[in-house]
Order: C-alpha cells, then structure tokens, then sequence
C-alpha cells in the first residue's frame, strides 16, 4: 500500500531515528511525484536525467532549519556582510566587471554596487554557489513536506529547466534550498526572470562568467520596483522623547512630516527627501535607527529577512564608497536581557499572537504581534517591547 502524505511527513521526520523506514518513503514519494511531473510533460528522458539517481540528504534537512538571517544578533549579521574580506572582494569584483556591471546599469536602472552586494551576500563573488546536486536537494525537502507544495512546485521547475534544453542535471548544483548559481536563484525565479544578456543562447547562472547571473538580478530588482537613485535607507537619529508608535515598516510619512517630528539625519543634519519613508528599530531606540524607503521592500523580494535587507544595504553603501553605522548597538535591545525578550515572543505565541521563533531578536514581526495584542487588550498600541509588557503578559 502506497504511503499517505501523513506517512510521508513522519517517516521524513523519522529519518535520524529510521534511515531505512526515511528511504522507502522516499521511494514510495519519487515514483509519484515522477507520475505527476510526466502528466504536467516532462518527458522520460529528462526524468531518467534528472531523477534516477536522486537520493535523499538528511543534512539538507538540518541545514534548512539554520538560516543565519534569524540565527546571529543583526550587529554580527552586519558585520559579517560587510567583513573586510566580503568589501575587498566587492571591490575587486566591481573593478574586474566593470563594463559588464555598466552595462546591465544602463539597461535596467539598477545600481552596480547593489548588484554586486547581492553577489557577495549570496555566493561570495561567485566563490560558494553550492555544490548540492539541486535535484537532490529539492526532492529531499519535498519529501521532508513542512513545505511540500513549494518543493514540488520548484522542483517541476527545475524538471522545466532541463527540459527546455537551458541546463542539465549534472550543472544544476547549489545550496541547501535549491537556489543555484552566482546569486542563488530557485528555479522558479530562474523562470520568471533569467537573462541571456551575453547572446550565448541560453541564461546560463551557473557558469563561472557571472554576466548572465547579474543581469538576471538586475531584472528581477527591476521588475520588482527598484528606483535607481533612491537608497534603500538612511540611518537618522530620533529626538528626545520621540513616540516609538510612530515607527514600523507599515507606517510610511513625507520627508517633510518626519522633519516636522524632529527627525534628522544620522550626522544631525536635515533629513534628505527621498520619498515616502519609514522608521524601523532593528535593535531597538538605542541602536541604530533606519528611514527605509522603498527599494528596503525591493530588496526583501529576494530574501525576506530584514537582516538580509539591512546587510545588502550597507554592503552596497561601503561598495559606494559611504560610511559605516555611526550608532553602537546596545547589549540589551529594548532595556531587555536576551532572555527576557525570548521570554516575551513565546508567551505571544502562546497566548495566539505570531511573534516568530523566540530566539531574543524582536524585530517588525514581533512588533506586529505586540500591536495586535495591546489592541485585543484594549491598551494604547505602541508595538513597543518592555519588561512591563513582559509582565503583562
């Protein structure tokens, strides 16, 4: 008797336990998913290409749970993304691609040092792009099922791929989720945005020229939203006794509200008019304070994570030659020990309110859930972290 999807999860849960019960699962899940992929036409000799000798990976699994965008405080993120070694290579990647890096500026407006940043954030210039059979990998996380639709669905993709004739099997290795090449695209982004920007015939991300890779970056920000000369955010200092409601990603205001409130910039200068803005507090009042604007939410297209946004961000800032954060972080964000704001995001999600893993670093999402629960107890919605809302609780 085949297995249920509910088998499948379990013995894929059960694999560290059960090796031989997690491969006759996966047995049992190939042969039809295959079945699946033939009805949507993916040919036998792609399937046979693609899917004979796929196996599953129980260190795909143990890795896709440690993602470091969640796992690191967003000072050692930050340092890491913008490390002397990750700066020296941006630099000598912009100097080596230069005309490449140009020309993919003019054609799509989007900034060469915001290119290369996402280059050095996700495969190290080219120097890490993964060498995990994708097929492989994708199977395995499909079969793992916490996100069973999503895998399938990517790994269709990647059947797609090879059946367009732009890649084979044996080419396609990346990460641990899938994403492959110089900037890590799954195969879906792969569909909907690679660029064959040097004419060879085929958008070709794995190869070591990283031209087609680039500029298919440089498409995907683009139809995104991206707007060439507006940064992603400036860091401002808030005055004394500034409303902490007022800031949230989700609470965008004109340049000239945000003067009015006595906002300034980082330097003490006047605030810079670059559109709508909003105010977010990565690690709390007394760190550092960022205006994001909207390529911030362009950026959060290719990694959802605002750490992400924030180390490509500066990344890109240092590549361009501007300066480093000028505010220190605090060893306890929000007047809290780490603790104790792990102690406030598992007491939200037990009383119903999605404040993310408790892992002490409160960002928009745990805001979002303070907010929703001060408004269910009637209380004056501020989003703000504090022991006496810790004691509330």
């Amino acid at each position: 008797m085949p297995l249920t999807r509910r088998a499948f999860t379990a013995s894929a849960l059960a694999f560290a336990a059960t090796p031989a019960l997690a491969r006759a699962g996966f047995a049992s899940w190939l042969t039809r998913f295959r079945q699946k992929a033939a009805r949507q036409g993916i040919s036998e000799k792609t399937l046979n290409a693609a899917l004979n000798s796929v196996e599953f990976l129980p260190k795909v699994v143990a890795a896709d749970s440690r993602q470091a965008e969640v796992a690191k405080p967003l000072q050692d993120y930050l340092a890491s993304a913008a490390s002397g070694a990750r700066l020296s290579g941006g630099q000598t990647a912009l100097k080596r691609y230069t005309t490449t890096l140009s020309k993919i500026e003019r054609a799509y407006g989007v900034e060469k040092e915001i290119l290369t940043a996402i280059w050095g954030m996700e495969s190290a210039y080219g120097g890490f792009r993964g060498s995990l059979p994708v097929f492989a990998t994708l199977a395995t996380l499909a079969f793992e099922g916490r996100r069973r639709a999503l895998f399938e669905a990517e790994l269709l993709a990647a059947l797609q791929i090879v059946e367009a004739g732009h890649a084979t099997p044996r080419e396609m290795r990346g990460s641990f989720a899938g994403a492959m090449g110089h900037t890590q695209f799954m195969p879906s982004t792969y569909q909907r945005h690679a660029q064959d920007f040097d004419g060879s015939g085929h958008a070709n991300i794995w190869a070591d020229d990283p031209t087609d890779a680039l500029a298919s970056t440089a498409r995907l920000l683009k139809a995104e939203g991206w707007r060439k000369g507006q940064p992603w955010a400036g860091e401002v200092l808030l005055p004394k006794g500034f409303d902490l409601a007022l800031t949230g990603r989700i609470f965008p205001r004109r340049t000239r509200d945000w003067q009015k409130l006595g906002v300034t910039s980082a330097g003490g200068g006047k605030l810079a008019d670059h559109g709508n803005g909003a105010l977010i507090l990565p690690a709390g009042p007394e760190g550092p304070v960022f205006m994001i604007y909207d390529n911030f939410h362009v950026i959060k297209k290719y990694n959802y994570a605002d750490s992400y946004a924030i180390g490509v961000g500066h990344l890109s800032d240092r590549l361009a030659g501007r300066g480093q954060i000028r505010a220190s972080f605090p060893k306890n964000p929000w007047g809290m020990s780490t603790r104790e704001r792990q102690r406030l995001q598992q007491r939200l999600n037990e009383g119903g309110f999605a404040a993310g893993t408790p892992d002490g670093v409160i960002g928009e999402k745990g805001r979002a859930a303070i907010r929703a629960y001060e408004a269910a107890r009637g209380l004056p919605v501020t989003g703000v972290p504090s022991k006496a809302l810790l004691k509330s609780l």
